[in-house]
């Protein structure tokens, strides 16, 4: 079996038992080599996130021109700043703002955008030039660097599916639905010896992190209490379990999990407001979950979508556009508005023109929070100043 396809196969447990054969758990367990307390979250807002209806240039008169219909209220935005406000679903968000940890990082996007949802979250997920095809994530390969050893639990993926940020040359990452029903058992009593196959010494290798990346699992979330303030969505369900998994040392480098339904090309106002809702209170509850653990300084939560809307509205709602902003929130970042406010009166093709390269995000959260050098991996944009 050639090993690049079989790690292709590998990588991903979700609920439930993973049933595999015995022989494969000949291996002794390996120790985690990842050194370090900081690891960044990612929240991935799927369907392209109308980023100037949730930080919103409210002081600007073209704002209205071009949104007749899902403009936001000056008497209903909060959290004014720099001529910016918040979307009044996100009043966590501005209070983390106030409280000085919560940073955004305006009009970010990329050169030749693609207003395709595949392809622009392709774009991110691996950190590649518009018209650049690369196999494996920009996290992944990250990984892949970073781990002295195979590590099964160096990415922890909540969600239903794979995320290609994390696919690498080794599966160094886990994607699981409900961490607490992610049990492997190793039942055999099998020699740890080396065969005369070096493939199906790999193999074993492999599986038996699937019991190491269990055990390790079911350990950290036995060493954190379930907080209860969290709330009962999908999203809040996803971030509870993760913040117990930190509470729990189980020192992964990095989270991921998404939120979907930003696709709102009608009925945008009810739809929008109830998405960001779900947005504010998860992330709020993590928040303050990981305050009160005086965690916040070693993590650092990304909250980002694969491209905005368009700024002239079509009726209802938006269409697919190009730049949006991101939010950076704990890791000890400096809180500050980073970038100019939309210019909405220079235009490309109708949509916003970026500013700030997504790829630069990723390099500054790889250099100052991961003591990682980004160029390893092909990550080349200059950092961002004043973010950390």
């Amino acid at each position: 079996m050639n090993r690049r396809n079989f790690l292709s196969l590998t990588g991903t447990f979700t609920a439930g038992s993973l049933l595999l054969p015995d022989f494969l758990f000949s291996f002794s367990k390996q120790e985690s080599l990842i050194i370090g307390e900081q690891c960044v979250l990612f929240i991935q807002l799927n369907g392209g996130n109308d980023g100037l209806n949730t930080f919103i240039p409210y002081l600007d008169p073209l704002y209205y021109q071009m949104r007749p219909k899902i403009a936001l209220s000056k008497d209903d935005v909060i959290a004014g700043n720099k001529e910016m406000a918040f979307h009044p679903a996100l009043k966590g968000f501005a209070q983390m703002q106030q409280n000085g940890d919560l940073a955004v990082i305006q009009n970010v996007g990329y050169p030749e955008p693609n207003r395709s949802h595949f392809r622009s979250q392709e774009i991110w997920q691996t950190a590649s030039d518009s018209t650049e095809y690369i196999n494996e994530g920009w996290l992944g390969r990250y990984l892949d660097l970073q781990c002295a050893t195979h590590t099964p639990t160096a990415g922890i993926n909540i969600d239903n599916i794979d995320n290609l940020s994390l696919k690498g040359e080794v599966p160094n990452a886990i994607t699981i639905k409900d961490p607490e029903r992610f049990k492997v058992k190793n039942n055999t009593t099998e020699p740890n010896a080396l065969s005369e196959n070096p493939v199906l010494d790999f193999v074993r290798k492999i599986a038996n992190s699937a019991v190491e990346g269990s055990e390790q699992i079911q350990k950290a979330l036995t060493n954190a209490t379930q907080e209860n303030s969290y709330p009962k969505t999908g999203l809040g369900k996803n971030l509870a379990w993760i913040g117990r998994l930190i509470k729990g040392n189980l020192n992964s480098k990095v989270y991921y999990t998404s939120l979907n339904g930003f696709d709102t090309h009608d009925n945008q106002l009810a739809i929008h407001r109830n998405k960001l809702s779900e947005l504010n209170d998860a992330v709020f509850s993590f928040y303050t979950d990981m305050k009160n653990a005086k965690l916040l300084q070693n993590v650092t939560i990304v909250v980002f979508s694969e491209f905005g809307r368009r700024v002239k509205d079509n009726g209802n709602g938006t269409d697919h556009g190009t730049a949006a902003p991101m939010f950076v929130i704990g890791g000890s970042n400096k809180g500050k508005v980073i970038g100019d406010n939309p210019n909405l009166s220079d235009l490309v093709q109708g949509d916003l023109k970026h500013q700030i390269d997504f790829r630069s995000v990723y390099a500054t959260l790889l250099q100052d929070k991961l003591n990682f050098a980004p160029s390893s991996i092909g990550i080349k944009n200059p950092l961002i100043k004043n973010l950390f």
